[in-house]
């Protein structure tokens, strides 16, 4: 077995792995190990070949891979050391990394602080209790994406979209432009999944109807999908009788939910959200173990690629400052609350002496006017009026919350302006 010593291992070569990566790099980190497992970096922006990455970082539209390509090309320029094709197969609470490749063999990799980018995965067919045989035809959006757009192969002629991830949505209208007829979207939730602007360029531009608090109770067909059965849905998510209609299609393609690629970190020890679904963070984006930091869609499931680059870069300052011994003990540590009408805040404790933090979270429910505050007690320390919220998009903020023995993030309503 090889065994390699290092200051600092990232493990995921996707938008946050690579950010984290540079970002420690560049404030002086020397022993920097990115490992990825498939054959080339980016993650799953390789396969996005559609527009809108980039536009808060670097004031471009540009696609997923162009995205991917200007940090590829900086963690070339730096020379930092990458593992392709090397599959991490168990973290230790000691930050030991056991990996292998083909060209090494076993790995063992002693480092001094690890940044978990893992990303996330798609909820399957299985995980949604959808009944029926388990014929070809039914993907998840992420498989009909790389079909399409790495493979060259269209999976299907006539498609039904279970979910209104953003996903599925992009993947809408990308099969609309390659010549397959979309039966429509369906969607279990009475609001939609996705960006507004998902909505309105994949859907709305392209006839694509969205039929909300709806779902498929089951698929037809033994060899490949010939039909799906959808039905209405109560308050209680279930099937109303009288409400089923078969739809002809050969794809059934889920956009039901991404999961963060936890298994890594819950057999280290790792203390987990169950509102995440990401491990508990700090304000440095530092796990429950010291030295152990998480960062991107492995920590909670963002909207914008931007926001992942953004966590990757603060689990990078918080890992060159954990090398370096400054980071405070978890006894020091706060509570983040989630108050009025949020679903979770990220980070979920600070810090007594934090001083400036970036929080990101997102709503429960949708607002047309109202305002995002932060407090510590009755103390007010941050406010701003927001507009047009709604659950699928990522609420962020940057607030001074140091000495503070508690914070309590509320999204309050305010009386429109005209």
């Amino acid at each position: 077995m090889k065994r390699l010593d290092l200051d600092l291992v990232v493990i995921g070569g996707g938008p946050a792995g690579l950010a984290a990566a540079l970002k420690a790099k560049e404030l002086g980190a020397e022993k920097v190990l990115l490992l990825e497992r498939n054959t080339e970096l980016g993650g799953i922006l390789q396969q996005c070949i559609h527009d809108g990455f980039g536009i808060h970082r670097f004031n471009k539209r540009l696609s997923g891979n162009q995205y991917a390509q200007l940090f590829i090309d900086e963690v070339e320029r730096m020379d930092i050391a990458v593992k392709l094709d090397t599959m991490v197969l168990e973290i230790t609470a000691d930050k030991k990394v056991y990996a292998c490749n083909k060209h090494e063999g076993m790995l063992e990799i002693n480092s001094k602080a690890l940044i978990l980018a893992m990303g996330c995965r798609e909820r399957t067919a299985s995980q949604v209790l959808i009944h029926g045989e388990r014929p070809a035809g039914v993907l998840t959006a992420g498989a009909v994406q790389r079909y399409i757009n790495m493979e060259g192969y269209l999976p299907g002629s006539k498609a039904v979209i279970l979910g209104s991830g953003d996903i599925g949505l992009i993947m809408a209208r990308r099969m609309t432009l390659e010549g397959l007829s979309v039966q429509g979207v369906y969607e279990v939730m009475p609001d939609p999944g996705g960006l507004t602007r998902n909505l309105v360029q994949c859907l709305d531009d392209f006839g694509i109807p969205l039929h909300l608090s709806t779902t498929v109770t089951a698929v037809h067909g033994r060899k490949r999908v010939e039909a799906v059965t959808v039905a209405q849905v109560n308050e209680a998510m279930s099937p109303v009788a009288g409400t089923e209609r078969q739809v002809e299609c050969d794809l059934l393609v889920l956009a039901v939910g991404l999961i963060p690629e936890n298994e890594l970190s819950r057999a280290a020890g790792v203390e987990m959200d169950p509102r995440t679904g990401g491990p508990l963070l700090d304000e440095n984006f530092m796990t429950s173990i010291p030295g152990i930091f998480a960062a991107g869609n492995v920590a909670v499931v963002f909207d914008l690629v931007d926001h992942v680059s953004q966590s990757g870069e603060i689990a990078a300052a918080g890992a060159v400052d954990y090398l370096a011994g400054k980071p405070k003990g978890v006894e020091s540590y706060r509570p983040v609350r989630a108050g009025e009408n949020v679903s979770f805040v990220v980070p979920q404790r600070l810090n007594r002496e934090c001083g400036l933090t970036t929080f990101f979270l997102r709503v429960k429910k949708p607002e047309k006017v109202a305002a995002l505050s932060c407090y510590t007690g009755q103390k007010q320390i941050f406010k701003k009026r927001r507009r047009y919220l709604a659950p699928p998009e990522m609420l962020t903020f940057t607030a001074n919350a140091s000495g503070a023995k508690g914070i309590t993030v509320a999204l309050e309503k305010e009386a429109s302006r005209r």
